[in-house]
């Protein structure tokens, strides 16, 4: 019998840009739901995290570690964990949403942070924000100081502006218009980590955000916010500068490096850096 038309529709071959559409479809809405829900790649841009994390290198964010999100609103469907002392984390800048940042968790909801910037060494208090004393200061301990392989370099383009650029140069070299960084291990609770540090830097204490009832370089975090500090910590703006980030502006966790790009920042990458399994220690 001959095939009637509504039936030699549906076996006829399909235009190419719809069996495109069809089979791309699918992959794609695979693509946003992990991005949305899941996991994002992240790209260090600045090297407010050094030793820790580098300029050029490609991370992985765990975006359900603090809560699943409404991607368009942010706003917290399923409440899954929150930060913890020590954690890398990526978040919306409180100044500026559109911006991500990255920094350490060292402060969390109720602790009195105490930053000294002549030793370069943070107190930590809990307990604090509910008006009643505070309990005894959480043991951060840190090593001797010690020469890193880092070294920071000034300069000015033509029209004045400085510059600054970070290069590893072995110990027993030097780099023009650069001056050698220091570093210690500094722990926080269970996590260790390595800390940058400039030697002749004067830390700029008359920028710190001064909170209300509060001397200067000392926060108390208030509910449901973090005090976040990068570990180039002559060389980062963080809470120190603009306060505290709202738990509405987590991203997520940072979780692994899986790509490293050789480069400064704003510049163009010159080579491929060895992939690192796990962050830097």
């Amino acid at each position: 019998d001959a095939l009637d038309n509504a039936t030699l529709n549906k076996v006829a071959p399909k235009p190419g840009w719809l069996e495109t559409g069809a089979s791309v479809f699918p992959v794609l809405a695979i693509v946003l739901i992990v991005r949305s829900f899941l996991y994002e790649p992240f790209q260090i841009p600045s090297g407010s995290m050094m030793p820790t994390l580098l300029i050029g290198d490609f991370i992985l964010v765990e975006k359900f570690a603090y809560g699943i999100k409404d991607p368009i609103y942010q706003k917290t469907l399923i409440e899954t964990g929150h930060p913890k002392r020590g954690d890398i984390v990526v978040f919306k800048y409180p100044e500026d949403p559109k911006l991500d940042y990255i920094k350490r968790a060292v402060g969390l909801p109720g602790d009195k942070i105490t930053y000294d910037p002549v030793a370069k060494e943070v107190t930590i208090q809990p307990g604090c924000s509910s008006g009643q004393a505070c309990e005894n200061a959480l043991p951060v301990t840190y090593s001797n100081v010690e020469p890193s392989d880092f070294v920071q370099t000034f300069a000015r383009r033509n029209g004045g502006e400085a510059t600054s650029g970070f290069f590893e140069v072995p110990l027993n070299e030097t780099k023009e218009n650069g001056i050698r960084l220091t570093e210690r291990k500094e722990t926080l609770g269970d996590v260790t980590h390595r800390i940058l540090m400039v030697p002749i830097a004067q830390d700029q204490l008359g920028m710190y955000y001064q909170q209300p009832g509060q001397p200067l370089a000392t926060w108390v975090v208030p509910p449901g916010q973090y005090f976040m500090m990068g570990d180039n910590r002559d060389n980062s703006a963080d809470s120190r500068y603009w306060g505290f980030v709202p738990e509405a502006n987590l991203v997520g966790k940072a979780v692994a490096i899986w790509m490293s790009f050789d480069k400064q920042e704003g510049e163009w990458p010159t080579g491929v850096r060895r992939t690192p399994e796990s962050y830097r220690r």
